[in-house]
Formats: structure tokens, C-alpha cells, sequence
């Protein structure tokens, strides 16, 4: 199953019921289609992605059990059908091609943003600085954070001191500065520990980068570092739907929007051999219509 979870595009049609979309509005849909919408997770905390009832309906590759069990395809196509309790509305000002990251990347690293409740003159860091990272520096800043970026070399540094980090460092070892949260999006195996190291008093790291699956390469912190300061480590997973409508607006409000390369799907094989050999932009987003419009030619 081909992904395809960051999806924007133009209402084409609207059931009878439907109240909040009309034909022509521009609209998006992240990586959730539907909920159980009832138990407390869903109902109250608006994280439908924490479905109590294990109803969370993921928009790819994902069984509907309230369809049929049929698979859900995502949003490599012409069109797709969703309801409108998980479709995310898109100003008309907002350039389609750079919101559709934002419905996964952009939710991704906005969520433990606001659940480390990160402010003006929080001390953050960004470990890691692709897709995910760099959006998280322009959250960040955009919050009124003071922010330092972690990457495995200065390739980008440059990058990241134009999108307002005020330190850029390609070692643990070098940094002397103390964090109010560190968001982890290195999705390979590192020295967590190294990291927490780097807390101060009562300091977060948020780990949103998915951890290798291998059993014998375990993310290793140790016990005595929790201790050390009222540290905590948590787990993020995207975000609910009213959440990411916040991220959504916040987003245009403040003109924040990823890196981006628009491609063709006659372009995705050239594309994925770019990304293997870390020679990639930071976010590549597939123009369906054009390609669609190739494939007939």
C-alpha cells in the first residue's frame, strides 16, 4: 500500500448533512478518518488518535471496521471521501501545496509544543533537522522560544540559523545550555541519555521520531536520570483534530509553512533515491492533478 496521509485539496462534493464544508472551500485531511468519537479520549480531550475504544481509523493501509473492514487507500488519487469531523478547513489564502505537510508534520512537532506549554523565553532544542525538525524550529520560534538545533553535521546550519536558531550544534558534547524541552525527531538509534543530560530542573524531552524496531537497539536513558530533576520523557503522536485545526490556523496567522519541492509521480522514483542518499529537501509533496494529467498524455 502506497502512503499518503498529507492531504490537501478543493471540496468537489458534500452530502446532504454536512454543515461545516461546501463545494469549492479548500480543505485538507491528516492521518486519521475516523474515531470512535465517544469515549473520553475522543469526546473530551479531542486526541482522537488515543481512541480508548481502539476505533482510530488511520487514513492508509488501515482496516474500516465502520466500513466493512474495507482498507483505507489514502490520498494518492483523484479524490477521496472523509467526514467532516476529521477534515481540517484551509484558508484560500494558504498555498495547498505547503499546507498538506502540515496536516502530519507540521501537527507532529506543534503538539508537544503546546503540551510542554512552550512560551516566550523558553529555552528549547530540536534534535534532529529534516522534515519534522525544521518545523519545529519555526514553531518554536514563532512561540517566542529561544532555540538550538542538533544535527549530525553543519550541512544545514545555515538553514537553520535563517529560520531563527540561535545555536547549531553537531554533538552533544559541545552544548553547555540548559533546555526547558528537547524534541527528538532522530528516528534511528542515538544516546537518548546524552540528551537528558541537557534538562534543566523539571525539563521535558519529547521523543516524536520513531525509534528503530530492532529489540536489541533499545533507546537507553537509565534509571538515575529520571531522578536527577524531575526530568520527564513522553512520547507524542500526532494530534487531534482540533488540534490540528489550531496548528492549521496558527500556521497561516504566522506565515510558517515547510521547505518544500513540488514533484510529479513520474518523478517519485528519482525522488525516494534522493531521499535514501540524504540528498533530499525537507518535505518533497506530490501534485496529483499534474500528475494525473501526465499519465493521460
Amino acid at each position: 500500500m502506497v502512503p499518503g496521509h498529507e492531504i490537501a485539496g478543493v471540496v468537489s462534493a458534500v452530502g446532504s448533512k454536512v454543515t461545516k464544508f461546501k463545494v469549492g472551500d479548500h480543505a485538507g485531511v491528516g492521518c486519521m478518518v475516523n474515531s470512535c468519537g465517544e469515549c473520553h479520549t475522543c469526546k473530551h480531550e479531542h486526541q482522537e488518535q488515543w481512541c480508548e475504544n481502539n476505533k482510530t481509523i488511520y487514513t492508509y493501509s488501515w482496516e474500516d471496521s465502520f466500513h466493512n473492514n474495507e482498507p483505507t487507500y489514502g490520498g494518492y488519487s483523484n479524490n477521496i471521501v472523509v467526514s467532516e469531523n476529521f477534515v481540517i478547513s484551509i484558508p484560500k489564502e494558504a498555498p495547498l501545496d505547503k499546507a498538506a505537510p502540515l496536516l502530519c508534520a507540521g501537527i507532529t512537532v506543534y503538539s508537544p509544543l503546546k503540551f510542554s506549554k512552550v512560551t516566550k523565553g523558553s529555552k528549547v532544542g530540536i534534535a534532529g533537522f529534516g522534515g519534522l525538525g525544521h518545523m519545529a524550529l519555526k514553531y518554536a520560534v514563532a512561540m517566542g522560544a529561544q532555540v538550538s538545533v542538533f544535527a549530525r553535521n553543519d550541512k544545514k546550519k545555515q538553514m537553520a540559523q535563517k529560520l531563527g536558531a540561535t545555536n547549531f550544534y553537531t554533538s552533544v558534547e559541545e552544548c553547555k545550555e540548559k533546555f526547558d524541552l528537547i524534541i527528538s525527531s532522530i528516528p534511528t538509534q542515538y544516546d537518548l541519555l546524552a540528551y537528558t543530560k541537557l534538562l534543566k530542573y523539571g525539563g521535558e524531552v519529547a521523543i516524536v521520531g520513531i525509534p528503530p524496531k530492532d529489540p536489541q537497539r533499545n533507546l537507553d536513558f537509565g534509571d538515575l536520570v529520571l531522578f536527577s530533576g524531575n526530568h520527564k520523557i513522553y512520547g507524542s503522536w500526532i494530534g487531534g483534530v482540533k488540534e490540528t485545526q489550531e496548528m492549521m490556523d496558527f500556521s497561516i496567522k504566522h506565515g510558517i509553512y515547510p521547505e518544500i519541492e513540488l514533484v510529479t509521480g513520474q518523478e517519485i522514483d528519482a525522488t525516494w533515491d534522493k531521499l535514501l542518499n540524504g540528498q533530499g529537501n525537507f518535505r518533497y509533496v506530490i501534485d496529483m492533478k499534474k500528475s494525473m494529467e501526465n499519465f493521460k498524455k
